[in-house]
């Protein structure tokens, strides 16, 4: 999708949120299991699960990472959103993303989107929204570590940009008799090895050493934490109320982009533009 941004007023003159009748905003954390959206003037609206209504498509149209059927996606959209936002609204919206096959999801959430008629589409990794509502400190490399319900992605930031990634389809979703939640510290523990092996610079190790910030519903787990805790040597942090970190991350990004110039056509480094 194209999106054409609108004028907005003067920075210096730009109202907050919610006084800014101009303008509408949404953060959007669009995952396998739950979607959650945090809407201007109003806050954290949605935390539900990612499913349609019967007879309108795919029961579960993201799954892995992936927008499976954006169509459904667009209905879904719409029906948890569309009579939230005020009538006649062109929201900016701010949605977070994986980091890997990133591209394509972008692609589709933003089809999907055009349901609610954005003045532009940012998008986010959802590392880097960790990074935000953890107020991390990213003038040093950071490693953050999601743990999703079906996806677990440990992200390398050096000065808030992605410098590496890995990723599993395994996570808590997938807890049952056959897959524990030591598999999935496996896992993390084989990523972070690798990107150390590979690494030819000191960044993973330096931002090993600071520790590792958690975020997902896995991070609330503490056989899980406590697994990577002692399988790393490093400290592993949740970040607070690590569920729902990205869209709040992504909401305090929402704030900055709201008087930026992103959305009259400059991006800043974090965000990628519609």
């Amino acid at each position: 999708m194209t999106t054409a941004p609108h004028s907005l007023p003067t920075p210096g003159r730009h109202r907050p949120w919610p006084q800014c009748r101009q303008c509408s905003g949404v953060a959007l954390d669009l995952g396998g299991a739950r979607t959650r959206a945090w809407v201007a003037g109003r806050g954290l609206i949605l935390d539900v699960p990612t499913v349609t209504p019967p007879d309108t498509g795919a029961v579960h149209p993201v799954r892995r990472g992936a927008v499976v059927d954006t169509p459904a996606t667009a209905r879904m959209l719409e029906g948890l959103l569309a009579h939230r936002l005020p009538r006649s609204s062109r929201p900016l919206v701010i949605v977070t993303t994986p980091v890997l096959d990133g591209v394509a999801y972008r692609n589709e959430v933003r089809s999907a989107l055009e349901v609610l008629r954005p003045r532009s589409v940012l998008t986010v990794p959802a590392a880097r929204a960790v990074a935000a509502a953890a107020r991390a400190d990213l003038s040093h490399p950071l490693l953050v570590v999601d743990l999703g319900a079906h996806v677990t992605e440990v992200v390398l930031l050096s000065d808030g940009a992605v410098a590496d990634a890995r990723r599993t389809c395994l996570g808590t979703g997938d807890l049952d008799d056959t897959t524990t939640h030591t598999q999935i510290t496996d896992a993390v523990v084989g990523m972070v090895t690798t990107m150390l092996r590979q690494d030819r610079t000191s960044l993973t190790l330096d931002a090993l050493r600071r520790g590792v910030l958690l975020a997902g519903g896995g991070a609330l787990r503490p056989e899980i934490t406590y697994g990577l805790n002692g399988r790393l040597h490093a400290p592993a942090r949740p970040a607070p109320a690590p569920h729902t970190a990205a869209v709040r991350g992504a909401a305090k990004l929402l704030e900055a982009a709201h008087t930026h110039p992103s959305t009259s056509g400059t991006v800043p480094t974090v965000l990628h533009s519609g």
